[in-house]
C-alpha cells in the first residue's frame, strides 16, 4: 500500500471513529443507554480498570449519596462513591449542618445498600473522580435497582443538575415525576430548605 492510500485509509478511520463516538454521547445523553465503555485514551482508564461493572461489598454508608466499598484506594483500606448524578440533603456537613431530609435519605441508603453486594458502574461523558478524589458511580444492587435512581424515584435525593452525565435527562424526569407524586422530601419540602445550587439553577421550583 502506497503512502498516501495509507494515510487515506488512516483518515477514514479516526472519522469512522469520531462518528461512532459522537452518536454514542448523543444517545446516552438521552437517557436511552448508559455510557459503559470508557473513552479511548481516557485520562480515567485506571479507574475503568480497577472498578468499571465489578463486584464490591459496602462496608459504610457515609450518608444519603456516599458509601465505601471494600477495595483499597491509595493510601486508604477502601474506596469511596460519590453517587453520580443524584445529591441528597446533608446530614452532617460542617457548614450547613443537618439538612432537610437528610437522616431519612442516609437510612434508606443504609437500608438498601449497607453490608451489600453491588456492582460500580462509571460513565463515559463524566470524570471518574470528583474534586474530592471520591470515585463518581452508579451503584447496581443485588435487585439489579440502581441506587442513584431509587433515590431519586422514592424522594430521597435530588437530580444533580450541575455536572453533565449520561442520564441528566433521564434523571431530571424521574424528580420531575417525584415532585408531582409528592414522594419522599417532595410532601412537605419548604423552599428555603433546597440545596443553594438547586435554588439558584431552579429559581421558581415550588413556586409553578
Amino acid at each position: 500500500m502506497s503512502r498516501r492510500r495509507r494515510i487515506v485509509y488512516i483518515s477514514l478511520c479516526l472519522l469512522l471513529l469520531l462518528v461512532i463516538t459522537r452518536l454514542d454521547y448523543k444517545f446516552a445523553a438521552r437517557g436511552e443507554k448508559p455510557l459503559l465503555v470508557p473513552q479511548i485514551n481516557s485520562e480515567d482508564s485506571n479507574d475503568f480498570a480497577k472498578y468499571h461493572n465489578k463486584n464490591f461489598r459496602v462496608t459504610m454508608v457515609i450518608d444519603g449519596d456516599t458509601i465505601d466499598i471494600d477495595i483499597p484506594d491509595g493510601t486508604f483500606k477502601s474506596t469511596r462513591i460519590r453517587l453520580l448524578g443524584v445529591d441528597t440533603p446533608e446530614t452532617k456537613d460542617d457548614r450547613l449542618g443537618q439538612m432537610y431530609f437528610g437522616p431519612e435519605a442516609a437510612q434508606f441508603t443504609k437500608e438498601r445498600a449497607a453490608d451489600e453486594n453491588v456492582i460500580v458502574l462509571l460513565d463515559e461523558i463524566s470524570p471518574t473522580r470528583d474534586k474530592y478524589k471520591r470515585l463518581l458511580a452508579y451503584v447496581k444492587l443485588a435487585d439489579r435497582e440502581i441506587l442513584n435512581e431509587v433515590l431519586i424515584i422514592e424522594g430521597f435525593a435530588y437530580a444533580d443538575l450541575r455536572f453533565e452525565h449520561a442520564f441528566y435527562e433521564k434523571y431530571s424526569r424521574l424528580e420531575e415525576i417525584a415532585r408531582q407524586n409528592k414522594k419522599g422530601l417532595w410532601k412537605e419540602v419548604k423552599r428555603d430548605q433546597l440545596p443553594a445550587w438547586l435554588q439558584r439553577m431552579r429559581p421558581k421550583l415550588l413556586n409553578d
